[in-house]
């Protein structure tokens, strides 16, 4: 199967087959979140459209960078409080590998 017919099926190359049930407060604050995002992203693009000056574009992409980095903290903090403590407490250490991976990742 190719790659685009893999994401297309939900099935994306770059995430795990893992799942995490969110409760409702933690599913809508992530959620309210990246639509802020999405308006900003969107925001840029109108100024793009309108010639807005370069600096002016650059501060507000300024702005969904420390956006994104905010949402990041905040889903790495839940998912250290709930996913990583739930697997270090039934024994799977493994997960602190992938939590180490991960922050390699996170701080490229």
């Amino acid at each position: 199967m190719s790659e685009n017919t893999n994401e297309m099926n939900g099935n994306c190359h770059c995430c795990s087959e893992k799942r995490k049930s969110r409760d409702e407060k933690e599913y809508k604050d992530l959620m309210n979140r990246l639509k802020r995002i999405e308006g900003q992203v969107r925001g840029v693009e109108g100024m793009l459209e309108n010639d807005a000056y370069c600096t002016d574009i650059l501060m507000q992409v300024s702005a969904i960078t420390s956006a994104l980095n905010s949402f990041n903290r905040v889903l790495l903090a839940n998912h250290m409080k709930s996913c990583v403590a739930d697997n270090i407490r039934e024994g799977n250490d493994e997960i602190i590998d992938e939590l180490v991976a991960t922050l390699r990742k996170l701080m490229k």
